[in-house]
């Protein structure tokens, strides 16, 4: 084993953390013992939306309430609707660098995309694009982003390994010398077991496990590939309530998959060539074939009457949705319409006692009955606002409370009853971890999070002004919505006790 410590330095004025790397071999099982499976697809008619902006092949981002942001084939960076129709995606007042001409988008949160231009990075956030504080401390290179368990967002540019959060961003380095040629990043748990960031660089598999704060060993890992197999990408899948998450890779053979420790070879008739996953759900194309897995039903789906020759990926959403470009056209093809979730993210943390969450019926045709399950129980909703909690006596809606929930992941099912019996469901897995419950004020909690956070945008410009305890309190709703949906800060979502206090601020009084 071998340990180097890295060096502190100052880059484009964003500090670079420094952080450790313990490089170690790890061991891998031979070809021939590791366990097969051989699935069985069922064929299903694909419910299709066509975009109706003509976009570039390329990464984009899929937001799991639905729609996007994507770029078009005129050099654009887009927002689309669940329908596919455009929506509002501007430079902000506030830039002092304009957008040029789009180049990619990737995924930084549950609601937020990182958008590269040839003028710098920007934030693709609530119908505008931000260009962040820490945007000067890189250009042109954005290869890959993932999140990990912890909150963070990382991001593989040509010039290194970074890592975003708490709107800080840092890089790994050993001796002074960055992590490049890095091609994909899978958040996925290490053969230890414990949450880890995976990445394919120079075409070999490593993984990045925290060992304290700012604190990581990368460790080398062992698989066993046949002659001349390389690694294409990889992807890793969340866990529910009942199953741990998963790490998949793509082989120039074969599919690879391991879950609860164990490594296992998955084949079809047909060899796999691409490969994204999103959630509980894993989409596989093959030479002829568009395969889906939902990994809470643990089955594989093909879907039938598709032409599929010119294929790409550009993005999945936790849904089960996938966006893909079909020859000219650009299309969001799903196994089933599936209702949509207002104000719980898939594999978010929820720290706060409640929450105002809704759900949005599946597009089209018969309006259907809303129901929700959790933790055992049953509630319809009524539209048109479908709220977990209710409405209030004036109209507003209730939040929902956790109070009955024990700390631990739960599982939120959204059920879309139609008349004939037939049902649409989403399953959204969080992670309940409340904190305990002090008195909160806005002089000792809130202040100090606004001038860390908040007072370099809502001071002036080019945010709206928040600067006292009267705007707070005027704007309360605002502000609660757009730091529990991690629309905000515009450099990054807030540490989840952040969140928790400003939540909690609201719902008690808002107290000075």
């Amino acid at each position: 084993m071998k340990t180097r410590t890295l060096a502190v330095r100052e880059k484009g004025g964003v500090r670079l953390s420094a952080l450790l790397l313990v490089l170690a071999a790890a061991c891998g099982d031979s070809s021939s013992s590791l366990p097969l499976e051989r699935p069985q697809p069922a064929a299903f008619q694909p419910a299709q939306v066509a975009s109706k902006v003509a976009l570039a092949s390329g990464s984009g981002f899929a937001d799991q309430t639905g729609g996007g942001v994507f770029v078009s084939t005129d050099g654009k960076a887009v927002r689309l609707r669940l329908d596919g129709s455009r929506a509002q995606l501007e430079s902000h007042p506030g830039n002092k660098v304009v957008p040029g001409k789009a180049l990619a988008a990737f995924r930084l949160g549950p609601r937020s995309a990182l958008v590269e231009t040839d003028t710098g990075l920007f934030l693709a956030d609530a119908g505008w694009l931000i260009a962040p504080s820490w945007s000067s401390a890189l250009g042109v290179g954005t290869v890959a982003t993932a999140q990990t368990a912890d909150g963070a967002s990382w991001l593989a540019h040509a010039s290194g390994l970074y890592r975003l959060h708490d709107g800080q961003l840092s890089a790994l380095k050993v001796d002074g010398a960055p992590l490049e040629n890095i091609t994909q990043l899978a958040a996925a748990p290490a053969e230890d077991g414990a949450p880890g960031l995976w990445m394919l660089r120079d075409g070999k598999p490593y993984v990045a496990v925290a060992t304290a704060a700012n604190v990581y060993q990368v460790r080398p890992a062992s698989l066993a590939l046949e002659e001349k197999e390389t690694l294409v990408s990889i992807a890793g899948l969340t866990a529910s309530k009942d199953q741990g998450a998963e790490l998949w890779v793509l082989t120039s053979e074969r599919l690879l998959r391991r879950k609860d420790g164990t490594w296992r070879r998955v084949e079809f008739a047909q060899r796999p060539v691409q490969m994204l996953g999103a959630g509980r759900f894993l989409w596989v194309k093959s030479a002829d074939q568009l395969l889906v897995y939902d990994a809470d039903a643990n089955s594989w789906g093909t879907a039938a009457g598709l032409e599929t020759r010119e294929f790409r990926f550009l993005a999945a959403d936790e849904s089960g949705c996938a966006w893909v470009q079909l020859g000219p056209d650009s299309v969001a093809i799903s196994r089933a319409p599936a209702p949509r979730v207002m104000g719980l993210n898939q594999g978010s943390r929820v720290v706060e006692d409640s929450r105002v969450i809704q759900a949005v019926p599946p597009a089209g045709g018969e309006v259907p009955t809303m129901l929700f399950r959790i933790a055992g129980a049953e509630i319809a909703a009524q539209g048109p606002e479908y709220s977990l909690g209710g409405l209030e006596k004036d109209g507003s809606l209730r939040p929902f409370s956790f109070a009955a929930l024990d700390k631990g992941i739960h599982s939120l099912e959204v059920v879309a009853r139609f008349l004939d019996g037939t049902e649409a469901k989403r399953s959204v897995h969080f992670d309940f971890q409340p904190v305990v419950a002090v008195e909160v004020g806005w002089e000792k909690d809130i202040l100090p999070i606004f001038q860390s956070r908040c007072a370099k945008c809502h001071v002036t410009t080019p945010g709206r002004p928040l600067s006292t305890y009267e705007l707070w309190k005027q704007n309360v709703d605002l502000i609660s919505a757009a730091v529990r949906d991690q629309r905000m800060p515009a450099d990054g979502p807030l540490d989840p006790q952040l969140i928790s206090l400003i939540q909690r601020w609201a719902a008690s009084g808002t107290k000075p």
